[in-house]
């Protein structure tokens, strides 16, 4: 297989797991650092759901590799391009990267705090608010990603313009949302509209270039 196919498929492979581990994350109730939950309510949530948080991550892994290979892919086909197109797609694989580390710093503290919660709650109130501000944050990593990529992308004439303005907002509005992370630290939600649309934004943008490394 072609590794411009597998970065295509893993592009859509990144959407789909990670929407699907999401939403069974949401069912079983777990307390995302955007529900906008308190210390109490959260740390009753992560006592209940500590069993139900494994069968779900054990496909986040995947997730990181699958937008590596994405990432990987663009930056190969954007490197040939001018001085400017190389600088641009390596911030967006820079951002791509450091929201992958971060993500896997937000997902052990998950369990951190599920096992704060069933053994005398004493660390919970640190880990919860670290995850809110360091979930917060990482928003500012997937606009480097959007952004990076989309200048790139646009340079080498790889971006539609309806792709290259759905890219700029939703790094606009991530970033923006991430610059709230600090006063989130208590289970707050501040910006929290911007920061879903921002999202929702992303994983469109990503299908959108995954089809176009595909049809390549």
């Amino acid at each position: 297989m072609e590794f411009m196919v597998l970065s295509g498929l893993g592009g859509i492979g990144f959407v789909l797991v990670g929407v699907a581990v999401n939403v069974i994350y949401l069912r079983s109730g777990l307390p995302l650092p955007t529900s906008g939950k308190g210390l109490e309510a959260a740390t009753d949530s992560y006592e209940k759901v500590a069993d139900a948080l494994k069968k779900p991550s054990v496909l986040v892994p995947v997730t990181w590799l699958c937008l590596t290979l994405f990432a990987a892919g663009l930056l190969s086909v954007l490197w040939d391009g001018s001085a400017d197109q190389r600088a641009w797609a390596l911030v967006g694989f820079a951002g791509v990267l450091l929201q992958n580390a971060t993500f896997a710093c937000v997902e052990a503290l998950r369990f951190g705090m599920a096992t704060a919660a069933r053994h005398g709650h004493g660390s919970m109130a640190g880990l919860w608010g670290m995850s809110n501000v360091l979930f917060g944050f990482n928003q500012a990593f997937l606009a480097m990603a959007l952004l990076g990529f989309t200048a790139a992308g646009v340079g080498g004439g790889l971006v539609p313009l309806w792709q290259a303005c759905l890219g700029y907002l939703s790094a606009a509005l991530l970033l923006v949302a991430s610059l709230a992370a600090p006063y989130n630290v208590e289970g707050g939600n501040r910006l929290g509209p911007a920061g879903l649309i921002g999202w929702l934004g992303w994983i469109t943008w990503i299908v959108a270039y995954s089809l176009s490394l595909l049809l390549r």
